[in-house]
């Protein structure tokens, strides 16, 4: 396990994977390449997530900078090998004294579904958490509508902890009842293996 961290516990890094991504904290200086690869509806129009749009971009990236400390979170934009930006996630709600942070806001344009570039993110940023900041927990949480979002957490190896009901207000009216998974530390070498397994046969 890596060593622990009080403070700064989740400082800027860089993460490479082998096949598929690499990530770097979010800058203010990547908004043109957001707004020009979301634009033209580069991602599905789903009522229940919060990926940009041409017209949401700067919003969406100020929300996350304004996030980003080290002791609050830490945004990655995820590219592909050939330095395409092709999407991006997020460390936050992040509790560095109970060793602990959420996985989330994450999004990918359309062309790379379905191919190990989400397997391989998790990947690193499961990694880094536990073996570099020594969490104890890593949780996922999202909309219980969000049936794909819920089943790519599952084929993570997270394991349910259960249905927050009511849980926050949407800007139209509705209620979000959000479903919440968790890694434990002790898991993570399994779902290491298996993310590698999926990765090693492309099954994504």
């Amino acid at each position: 396990m890596g060593t622990v961290v009080t403070t700064g516990f989740v400082e800027p890094v860089s993460l490479t994977g082998e096949r598929w991504v690499a990530l770097e904290p979010l800058t203010r200086e990547h908004l043109p390449e957001i707004e020009a690869e979301v634009a033209g509806g580069a991602l599905d129009s789903l009522w229940f997530t919060g990926a940009p749009t041409s017209t949401s971009a700067g919003d969406w990236v100020d929300a996350r900078l304004a996030a980003q400390t080290p002791e609050t979170g830490l945004t990655f934009v995820v590219r592909d090998h050939a330095g395409a930006l092709i999407g991006s996630s997020s460390y936050f709600n992040v509790d560095g004294p109970n060793r602990r942070l959420e996985i989330g806001y994450t999004w990918y344009l359309d062309r790379v579904r379905r191919t190990g570039v989400n397997t391989e993110c998790k990947l690193l940023l499961l990694g880094h958490a536990f073996d570099e900041l020594g969490c104890v927990a890593v949780e996922f949480r999202t909309h219980f509508f969000n049936s794909a979002s819920r089943a790519a957490i599952e084929r993570l190896g997270a394991k349910l902890d259960g249905i927050l009901r009511s849980h926050q207000i949407q800007p139209d009216g509705s209620r979000r009842d959000t479903v919440v998974y968790s890694i434990l530390d002790i898991e993570w070498p399994a779902v290491r293996n298996n993310l590698r397994y999926r990765l090693d046969r492309h099954r994504l």
